[in-house]
């Protein structure tokens, strides 16, 4: 009898308990926040971990949390008081002497972690008690709050751990977010559980399964056959490729995205070194073209380095138009001709289903130009062991997420050309250099909107990048998922609050 209970309350919870599909196009490499750099496993660690601070749901203000309070003492002195209902995974309560240990760990010459960057004006973390902290900077620094957005990391945990890189935990995460970690296989699925000791509350979705799904056109075809909960779509398959059907099963949202790609030169190479070669592979491009190709008027031209709507855009520089005649001039006065052209090979990642196509319109944009290139498409995981991260190549295309607040520290200073650094591309200017320092400390959000803006053109006139378009996001969602509230930074905002009504 005991058993035949059991039983139908094992059942009774399985019919209960839900699950919301997703698809990963590639294998996380660490699920630590502090050491993930790709986006599958910046997107499942964000479920897992949580930093003192984040966004609103509009991008707009900075808001508690971890930290329930967060006040300046002075222009280079920030405290913040903790929220006290927190446990890690594992039961044991959130302290300051986890945030210490965190910031300590980022700075640590052992590790190599681009996020550290953001930590450099920190002159030392104090732990007032086991609740509150302060924050004092070397200078202002204009960063300050959104430096406290990343993920927290465990020091009871971690305190011994000797090589943080290749640690257990960068695939076995603990942390304080709404799910925790329940089963990862590679190549397969990576499975979240909901914490029920949440301190904004048990999330009301059970289990979020990630299907690992390399091929677009099989996440497509998984998310048509309702196999997925939730989706992106291409242009071409929203165009083209959905019935009636569909939209009688899912909800679709669309927003243009806070990321652009880019067709990245490495500048330490002597074939890219001279600006009449950049300027003119510049030229001999339609982006127009690429844009309507490729995204059927669901995305924008890129115009430079920051981001439309946000302080640090300027509106006055515009993209080049494509010029073939000029192109070939300025490829002429570099030394090239029929005789001689300028050949390179551009290398991107099959993970992102719509770059190795812009590859291909790339290579036949230029080739009218009379420029040779070649084409290698690679595994994304593969593509940045072997190709980003050593810097060997000749170009990537490559897409860059950004903040609502932009730091062109991370990716045009040339301390950032580094191992672990975002300036892959190792950009060089001193003027640049001298720019970027100057703004680090600006608190005048005007004043520093105008030096961003100047920053823009000088990133663009240089050609470091072809900057070539910004997509739209147009999101799938099954009917069966409840209370999603779409806003300015997307869908995910307030998914501990989403319900599924179908199990299945």
């Amino acid at each position: 009898m005991i058993k035949f209970i059991l039983f139908l309350f094992s059942f009774h919870f399985y019919v209960l308990a839900s699950t919301l599909h997703l698809a990963t196009s590639t294998n996380p490499s660490r699920l630590n926040p502090i050491l993930a750099t790709d986006s599958s496993s910046s997107e499942i660690a964000g479920f897992i971990f949580n930093g003192l601070l984040k966004y609103d749901k509009d991008s707009s203000t900075i808001i508690g949390d971890l930290a329930d309070k967060f006040y300046y003492e002075n222009n280079t002195s920030v405290i913040f008081e903790l929220k006290r209902n927190v446990k890690w995974h594992d039961g044991k309560g959130f302290s300051a002497k986890d945030v210490l240990f965190t910031y300590e760990t980022l700075v640590s010459p052992k590790i190599s972690s681009p996020y550290s960057a953001n930590f450099r004006f920190v002159k030392n973390v104090e732990v007032i008690d086991d609740y509150k902290i302060r924050v004092v900077y070397t200078k202002p620094y204009f960063k300050a709050l959104e430096t406290w957005m990343m993920g927290i990391i465990p020091e009871h945990i971690l305190s011994k751990e000797e090589n943080l890189m290749n640690a257990k935990f960068n695939t076995a995460p603990i942390g304080t977010g709404p799910y925790k970690l329940h089963q990862l296989e590679h190549s397969k699925n990576i499975i979240l559980t909901a914490n029920e000791e949440y301190f904004f509350g048990k999330p009301k979705i059970d289990r979020i399964s990630f299907h690992v799904i390399a091929d677009a056109m099989t996440r497509f075809l998984m998310l048509k056959s309702k196999s997925l909960d939730l989706g992106s779509i291409d242009p071409m398959q929203f165009e083209r490729q959905l019935s009636e059907n569909f939209f009688g099963n899912f909800n679709t949202y669309e927003e243009i995205t806070h990321s652009y790609t880019y067709l990245g030169f490495n500048l330490r190479r002597d074939k890219f070194k001279n600006p009449l070669v950049r300027q003119a592979l510049s030229l001999a491009i339609n982006r127009e073209e690429l844009v309507k190709i490729l995204f059927f008027k669901h995305a924008k031209v890129c115009t430079g380095p920051f981001l439309p709507a946000t302080k640090a855009f300027n509106s006055e520089v515009k993209a080049p138009t494509q010029d073939i005649e000029k192109a070939k001039q300025l490829l002429k006065q570099a030394g090239y001709d029929e005789s001689n052209p300028f050949e390179f090979e551009i290398v991107t990642s099959n993970s992102n289903s719509i770059r190795p196509y812009a590859a291909q319109i790339l290579q036949h944009q230029l080739k009218k130009a009379g420029v040779i290139v070649n084409l290698r498409v690679m595994e994304w995981q593969a593509f940045l062991n072997m190709v980003v991260f050593p810097h060997k190549f000749d170009t990537v295309l490559l897409g860059w997420g950004l903040s609502s607040t932009p730091d062109p520290y991370l990716f045009w200073h040339t301390d950032s050309d580094k191992k672990g650094g975002f300036n892959l591309i190792g950009y060089n200017n001193p003027e640049m250099d001298k720019m970027i320092d100057k703004s680090q400390s600006m608190i005048d959000r005007k004043e520093l909107s105008q030096l961003w803006k100047k920053m823009f053109k000088i990133i663009v006139d240089d050609n470091p990048y072809l900057f070539l378009y910004i997509p739209n996001s147009i999101t799938a969602v099954d009917k069966t998922i409840k209370n999603i509230e779409p806003s300015l930074s997307g869908i995910w905002h307030n998914h501990i609050q989403w319900e599924k009504d179908e199990i299945r």
